[in-house]
């Protein structure tokens, strides 16, 4: 299949290009390197280009004529988006919306959308969410992507020849196995980078924000997913799609979760260095717990998840923060 993906250079969609072009697939990476890297697009073609540039993007695609979009280009911080909305509805929300109006004039009716289990806000009871669970997100990235989300589903009722997969992430973490592409972030904000670049030196100690959650150990707890087992999850998405499959949604994580302390615990026993961390008071829109149920995923798209291991995913990002050294 012909596969136009937005923000292609970037963590995910790089690993989610590469999957694409070891099946086989005809890729074009439309990305305006903001986060991204041109060395990451390892199959196809890259046009750097905004998704607010709204006639270069009509043109691309029109010029392009591809099967199916797979849209992951973002802004992706939640403390940020407390902190600057606008920018978030603006990246997140108003670029989508110039992406599916493309997609209609066009006459590209099949898009993988790149959400987040930040929909959910904080889950009642169970800190297991099913994709049936209400939408309530607590931050302005949550509630951009959940606008996205509606958009879809109103998009897909409205135009019988529109169809579309939402896949929700979890806590995306890992590199390559082979060490080809990772995270590259100037300023990374995720646990596992941070804790890493800790034990490198890069960074003069690690923060554990907030021990007050009503959690084990008191530290959030969340569902990490290896970023290959989640390119893959795209792969499946565009096998369902390809087979007349209807719009859905799916979570994708592995079904439980760890903690801070314990990915602390874990990134220390796996880089071989007690690097220094610090407690701190809880940040804004940060929920106790998330972990993703993922029988649907399973049953719907036959996703079988090959690296469901903390440590493993781990290692791979230790191996991947070695090489940037």
């Amino acid at each position: 299949m012909k596969v136009f993906v937005t923000g292609g250079a970037g963590y995910i969609g790089s690993h989610v290009v590469k999957a694409l072009g070891e099946k086989g697939h005809d890729v074009l990476v439309y990305d305006n390197l903001s986060t991204g890297n041109e060395w990451a697009v390892l199959h196809g073609r890259l046009v750097v280009a905004d998704l607010a540039d709204k006639l270069t993007l009509a043109r691309v695609l029109d010029e392009y004529r591809p099967d199916a979009v797979m849209h992951f280009a973002a802004s992706i911080v939640v403390h940020e988006s407390v902190q600057s909305p606008v920018k978030y509805y603006l990246n997140n929300t108003a670029c989508t919306l110039n992406l599916i109006e493309a997609m209609l004039e066009t006459g590209t009716g099949r898009l993988i959308f790149s959400s987040t289990a930040a929909v959910y806000g904080i889950a009642e009871g169970s800190p297991i969410v099913q994709e049936s669970a209400p939408l309530n997100p607590i931050n302005p990235y949550g509630t951009s992507k959940m606008m996205n989300e509606l958009v879809l589903r109103d998009t897909s009722a409205a135009y019988n020849d529109f169809r579309y997969v939402s896949l929700r992430y979890f806590n995306v973490a890992g590199a390559n196995r082979e060490g080809r592409i990772g995270q590259v972030y100037k300023n990374a904000t995720h646990l596992i980078t941070r804790a890493l670049k800790t034990a490198k030196g890069e960074l003069g100690g690690l923060e554990i924000y907030g021990t007050d959650y009503p959690t084990s150990d008191g530290t959030c707890i969340r569902d990490y997913i290896h970023v290959e087992d989640l390119a893959n999850a795209h792969i499946a998405a565009l096998d369902y799609l390809g087979a007349g499959g209807e719009s859905n949604v799916f979570n994708c994580g592995y079904g439980h979760g760890s903690s801070v302390r314990e990915v602390v615990a874990q990134a220390k026993k796996i880089t071989g260095i007690d690097f220094n961390v610090s407690e701190c008071g809880r940040r804004e829109g940060d929920p106790p717990a998330l972990v993703a149920g993922n029988e649907k995923i399973k049953s719907v798209l036959r996703w079988t998840p090959l690296y469901d291991d903390l440590g493993y995913i781990i290692k791979t990002a230790w191996d991947w923060e070695k090489k940037l050294a």
